[in-house]
């Protein structure tokens, strides 16, 4: 029996290469079909950052098979949640999501110990989300 997702999330970085390609493998991973999720670019890289899909690998996360995508304005219209980190205006604003603006470092240009924090602060902002979407759902 399949059910419709309890919100849809969409995460926002400027190259879709490394902060919002691990945030969206982690809420796949952690909620499963119970959220949808998608992730954009305002300024799309040509390959997920190599240091992010090795990160995300440790944990046991595979996103090599990721692709940045540019931000449309269709994803944002689709999505409840626009988790911006770091796009700036780029990104735009329609009444009825919820904003939240991630200020994580970008893990362009640095090796995996470097982006290893990054990753973590992530899944922690990603285990508080799915707890607060679950927490809408009960009210």
């Amino acid at each position: 029996m399949s059910s419709a997702p309890l919100a849809s999330v969409l995460f926002v970085c400027v190259h879709n290469a490394g902060r919002s390609q691990m945030a969206a493998g982690f809420l796949h991973h952690l909620a499963g079909d119970r959220v949808e999720v998608r992730s954009a670019g305002s300024l799309p890289g040509d390959r997920v950052n190599p240091a992010a899909v090795e990160a995300m690998r440790e944990v046991g996360i595979d996103i090599a098979d990721a692709r940045p995508k540019i931000l449309t304005t269709e994803a944002v219209q689709a999505s409840d949640y626009v988790i911006t980190m770091g796009c700036g205006d780029a990104c735009p604003v329609f009444p009825g999501r919820k904003y939240l603006d991630w200020a994580l470092e970008d893990p362009a240009g640095k090796g995996v110990e470097a982006v290893r924090p990054i990753r973590d602060e992530i899944k922690t902002r990603i285990e508080a989300l799915i707890a607060e979407i679950d927490a809408q759902q009960k009210a």
